[in-house]
């Protein structure tokens, strides 16, 4: 690869300037400002500067609380998540409070923009997919990050959601390391999921760009704007691949993971267990990026692939790309084997090589019981009974317990599958109740157990459980999304729209895998209507309803 030329700003003398005239000739005096990555000051304590590699203390004098006072006197103000900054630069100052709200502790890190760090992944982020980085505190994450939201900016419209003032820095105005990307503060952290949607509802981006996607709402909201089409990039909690997928709140930014039961030919053919891990649904970013040192980085270029590689046990093969000391890098294969380190992390390995992840399984009835926690695996597109299609499947007798009919209903009529409600068990083929009812063994539960009818739990009396019950209850292998062609889906979208523009309240679409729900969000969206996905993977469908 050729060569490209870096350049820093990092209007060190802006950081220096807030800092005791002691502190600041002692930073200057070690000639190592390159290298400065923060300074500390602790209340009673010798404050230090840390460099990349080590730290110096910078005063034989403890911090006093007038000193910190007086540098807290010169930044920004601090919000919710005690963070701070000098106006129109990076610099990010953090406080350490005591119980009484009291500042004790500083710590001022020094923000560089690098000019010139994308090219080792720039194909990546230019290819319009959206693009997950992760690594350790400090490895250059948000650095990253900047860099791409700025080249993106000169070919397309780019907002970036700056929680913490990180990326674009304080002040109201953005730095100029963003270049031409136009930028949306978030007032607290809580709210960050918020601004990702009202960003794009308002301004209509085509890259959204956000930092620390930590929280469960913060997923969901990303989730949301890729179905809509806006590429994302962005960067989380987590350090490698695996860490991300066993964090359940995280873990749908690469498409879940779920415990489903095979069949016993299925479970033959894969040399598993009949309970094993697979992904839940099409991963929100399509690219995931390990930053592993500064200048080396580990890319899985198809995330569903490598989710479902790491979940069966098999070695990945990921990217390893590497940037030389002349300024040149390399991109090669390698491969990563399950035993790696804590890739294997909550896995075991049976006899074949292939691993998987044991779930519990229900206790052993008299009669079937079904606990509805599983799904049908996503990403397939069409519905199965042992090769038939969903017109051909027999109707199932119902007999449904303490479970609200009206809402099983509506699951079955939403899946299209036969499902008949009895008004008497002794019509039922099968019967349906919840946990609670189980649990406390009621007549009707134990005449249901003895008799040996087939018995489905539900958690909640909700239609997403519903969905998942008739799913394994009718056998279906995966949910039907197949649609003529797109002509259908537009007819479709454009009469719930019209339903709604004529004063009904909403109107769920049915429903669909998310290429189509993208359609379907772009069509709701020009007709100045509000539009949400709901449900799980693989019964996500589209709600369409006024603002």
């Amino acid at each position: 690869m050729s060569k490209k030329q870096t350049q820093i700003t990092d209007n060190l003398e802006e950081l220096l300037s807030i800092l005791p005239v002691e502190y600041e000739q002692a930073i200057r005096s070690a000639n190592h400002a390159h290298d400065l990555i923060e300074i500390v000051m602790d209340l009673g304590r010798m404050p230090f500067a840390r460099y990349a590699q080590g730290e110096n203390q910078i005063s034989d004098q403890e911090v006093t609380r007038e000193l910190i006072d007086a540098v807290c006197a010169k930044t920004g103000e601090f919000d919710d998540d005690n963070r701070a900054g000098i106006e129109r630069t990076l610099h990010r100052i953090s406080s350490i409070r005591s119980r009484r709200g009291d500042i004790v502790g500083l710590t001022c890190r020094v923000g560089r923009a690098v000019y010139g760090t994308l090219d080792i992944i720039q194909d990546l982020v230019e290819s319009g997919k959206s693009v997950l980085i992760l690594g350790a505190p400090g490895v250059g994450k948000t650095t990253l990050l900047r860099e791409a939201a700025r080249v993106l900016a000169e070919t397309k419209r780019v907002v970036i959601v700056d929680t913490s003032n990180e990326i674009g820095g304080d002040g109201d105005v953005p730095h100029p390391a963003v270049g031409r990307a136009r930028r949306m503060q978030v007032a607290k952290p809580i709210l960050q999921h918020e601004v990702m949607i009202e960003a794009v509802e308002n301004h209509n981006p085509e890259v959204i760009v956000i930092d620390e996607i930590g929280r469960e709402l913060e997923a969901a909201a990303a989730r949301t704007i890729a179905e809509r089409g806006v590429q994302l990039i962005g960067t989380a909690h987590g350090r490698t691949l695996d860490n991300l997928m066993l964090n359940p709140t995280l873990s749908d930014l690469i498409g879940g993971i779920e415990s489903v039961t095979l069949s016993d030919e299925e479970a033959r053919r894969r040399g598993t267990q009949k309970t094993v891990l697979e992904r839940r649904a099409p991963p929100t970013f399509d690219v995931v990026i390990e930053i592993e040192q500064r200048d080396t980085f580990i890319v899985h270029p198809d995330v569903s692939t490598a989710v479902d590689e790491l979940v069966r046990g098999y070695p990945l093969q990921p990217e390893l790309r590497q940037r030389r000391e002349d300024g040149t890098f390399s991109i090669e294969k390698t491969r990563i084997a399950p035993s790696d380190g804590n890739r294997t992390q909550g896995f075991s390995r049976n006899g074949t090589g292939r691993g998987t992840r044991p779930a519990a399984a229900p206790a052993q009835r008299s009669a079937p019981v079904h606990i509805s926690d599983q799904e049908a695996p996503a990403g397939q597109s069409a519905a199965k009974k042992k090769g038939g299609s969903k017109s051909a499947l027999k109707p199932i007798h119902i007999y449904a317990y303490g479970v609200a009919r009206n809402r099983l209903a509506q699951a079955a009529q939403q899946l299209g599958v036969p499902a008949v409600l009895t008004r008497h068990v002794e019509e039922a083929e099968v019967f349906i109740t919840l946990r609670s009812y189980y649990r406390s063994r009621q007549q009707a539960v134990m005449d249901a157990e003895s008799s040996g009818m087939p018995i489905y739990i539900l958690r909640a009396n909700t239609i997403a459980q519903m969905e998942k019950a008739l799913v394994e209850m009718f056998n279906l292998s995966y949910v039907d999304f197949s649609l003529p062609n797109e002509e259908d889906v537009m007819q479709m979208t454009e009469n719930a729209i019209k339903s709604v523009l004529n004063g009904e309240s909403w109107v769920d679409l049915p429903p669909a895998p998310a290429n189509i729900r993208r359609i379907q969000h772009e069509m709701a969206r020009q007709a100045e209507l509000v539009s949400h996905s709901y449900g799980q993977e693989p019964n996500r469908r589209v709600r369409i309803f006024r603002n």
